[in-house]
């Protein structure tokens, strides 16, 4: 990666201190980081005289000596070299006196800047303002960095608030990732410094990326997405109830803290057992069908998505159930498919098994049977219905399942319990998510399956 050119960022090797038996050109940490030839190493050493007794098992005066050695030693022979003070609000407000003399061993040995870690996630935003502001006293020129995890809630707080005493660098991930309950999280703090505290630490036409970035990063990493992240989760601006909607279309400002587009994201009007006229108008309009419902139909629908969801049913992030549905009762489409019958067989040789389908259903006053083989119930029941629709509709060969999910509601009545299945699927130009509810999984994918295919000869106007 040291090969690659960016245009605002430079690669860091990280390592800690030499060991206290080692000299800084026998220790293989330190010589690691010289082999890595980067512009800039950043070290870890301890701070907090606890670690240092308990688990260095050294005396305080020598591990000020690693710190000095280690620093003295790479600063003559690297750009830049940045002192991670590990476990420092710790040690600080358990003896102030030795973790400053740490600091002050840093900034005497040649370091370039000091990153304060609150490693264990337990300072508070007013600790961290008190202690970086008297650690920036002891040399102004010297740059102080922060270093926030999550254990409390307040890594993002405790970042901006040390910022605010005089740090000037950040140590954060992309969405929170990190150990224990995360680190601070980048996309909020860069968010809060160039909206709310007016400083500008990317371009404001950058800013506009981070969501981009955000799902970029949780695709890398394939970790599931936190839809309730500040600024960049999928909920940061959905907006469900029928009251703050009616606001929201008259002025955004009334609900939101920021336009969504600022960030890159954007603004999502919810379907639910909570909303009104309002939401549905503003859906509608979103998906582009608005035009042709009326009043009395507007009412149906909202009716029927509230007794649909005391059903089980929830129609965030399924659409095509919801465009489906609104042009059922609008009179805008017809379903196609009737089913007649479909029976499913699971035999299972270990350590695999074999499904098969069959399904009958009706098209166009037309009886048509067809069987298929699968790797699971679902997928050959996809494949059954597929099979028995294609001759009639050749367009459906090129969907493809892209997701499917399962989530068990109301999960106290064990096996009987009411199974959700969404499904997303996608063609050469287009994808769409629909859902199905029942206490049979099967025929909760079967539902999620038929309503796929319906909203796919809806679009192409069969």
């Amino acid at each position: 990666i040291k090969k690659e050119n960016f245009s605002s960022a430079k690669i860091a090797a990280f390592g800690s201190t030499r060991r206290a038996k080692k000299t800084c050109e026998e220790d293989s940490n330190i010589q690691s980081l010289l082999k890595a030839a980067t512009p800039v190493v950043t070290i870890v050493g301890k701070t907090w005289d606890f670690h240092v007794s308990e688990a260095l098992k050294i005396s305080n005066d020598q591990n000020v000596e690693l710190i000095s050695d280690s620093i003295k030693y790479l600063s003559k022979r690297i750009d830049e070299v940045f002192f991670d003070a590990e476990h420092f609000f710790d040690g600080y407000k358990a003896n102030p006196v030795y973790a400053t003399s740490c600091i002050k061993a840093a900034i005497d040995s040649g370091v370039n800047g000091i990153i304060l870690c609150d490693t264990n996630g337990g300072a508070t935003p007013w600790e961290i303002s008190e202690i970086v502001s008297s650690v920036k006293a002891i040399n102004k020129e010297c740059i102080i960095g922060i270093h926030t995890h999550n254990d409390s809630d307040l890594g993002v707080a405790n970042a901006l608030a040390a910022i605010q005493s005089g740090a000037t660098q950040v140590q954060g991930t992309i969405n929170g990732y990190g150990e224990r309950c995360g680190n601070a999280n980048l996309c909020s703090i860069i968010a809060n410094l160039n909206l709310k505290m007016g400083i500008e630490c990317i371009p404001n036409s950058n800013l506009k990326k981070l969501y981009e970035v955000s799902n970029f990063i949780n695709e890398l990493a394939n970790l599931p997405k936190n839809n309730k992240l500040p600024f960049i989760g999928k909920s940061a601006f959905a907006h469900k109830g029928g009251v703050h909607v009616s606001a929201i279309v008259k002025n955004s400002h009334t609900y939101e803290h920021i336009e969504p587009e600022q960030v890159g994201n954007f603004r999502r009007i919810l379907v639910s057992d909570l909303a009104g006229r309002s939401n549905i108008h503003y859906k509608m309009k979103e998906l582009g069908i608005n035009n042709d419902v009326s009043e009395e139909n507007t009412l149906e629908i909202l009716n029927e998505l509230k007794k649909l969801e005391n059903s089980g049913y929830e129609f965030e992030g399924v659409d095509a159930s919801f465009e489906l549905l609104v042009k059922k009762i609008s009179g805008q489409y017809t379903p196609k498919i009737e089913l007649i019958e479909t029976e499913i067989n699971t035999r299972k040789i270990a350590p695999s098994s074999k499904s098969s389908a069959r399904v009958k259903i009706k098209i166009n006053n037309e009886t048509i049977e067809n069987i298929a083989s699968g790797s699971g119930p679902v997928n050959a029941l996809d494949m059954a219905l597929r099979g028995a629709l294609i001759e009639q509709f050749a367009d459906l060969n090129n969907i493809v399942l892209t997701d499917y999910r399962v989530r068990v509601v109301g999960s106290n009545k064990g096996t009987e319990s009411l199974v959700r299945v969404i499904i997303e699927s996608s063609d050469d130009t287009d994808s769409w998510s629909t859902i199905g509810v029942s206490t049979d999984i099967i025929d909760a994918s079967w539902k999620a399956l038929i309503d796929s295919i319906e909203y796919k000869l809806m679009k192409l106007s069969f």
